[in-house]
């Protein structure tokens, strides 16, 4: 018998598991873009998403970022502070109280997001691009469909 057979044992096949199948899309699609800003600007995946969130939703706290994005707490925490740290983002208290803190891109972190957003929205039309508009249309609404009750899961109020 080989090594590689596992008689006692059922392994995922994680080449048909669909989580599996998302992460690898999601990180190659993902890392598509970063190779255009990680060396012209030195920034990380997660900086990107975290200025991404900024500009959208400004005066976000650093929770309400990790919520946004659905990344582990202590990697947006990393992030933002060396955002902070290269005068990319700033970071405020909440009418005075020191244990809230809001935040929101400064102008240097907007002439790198102006600068990124376009790559990035150029790449994800290359990537559409190989779909037919029907199949497009139809990854919207599976992708809507299935992230709908990301935010009632998340605060315990789901189906399941």
């Amino acid at each position: 018998m080989s090594p590689h057979q596992h008689l006692d044992h059922a392994p995922l096949e994680l080449e048909n598991f669909l989580p599996y199948r998302l992460s690898i899309l999601s990180n190659t699609v993902s890392q598509g873009i970063a190779n255009d800003y990680q060396q012209r600007h030195d920034l990380s995946v997660t900086e990107w998403r975290v200025m991404a969130v900024l500009a959208r939703f400004e005066g976000l706290s650093a929770r309400e970022v990790a919520e946004r994005t659905a990344m582990d707490k202590v990697a947006v925490s990393r992030a933002l502070a060396r955002l902070v740290e290269a005068g990319r983002v700033s970071r405020d208290t909440h009418d005075g109280d020191k244990r809230r803190s809001v935040l929101g891109l400064t102008e240097a972190g907007w002439k790198v997001h102006d600068e990124v957003a376009p790559l990035a929205r150029a790449h994800e039309r290359e990537l559409l691009a190989r779909l037919e508009p029907e199949e497009q249309m139809w990854l919207q609404r599976i992708l809507d469909k299935l992230l709908r009750d990301r935010g009632n899961r998340e605060r315990g109020t789901g189906n399941g």
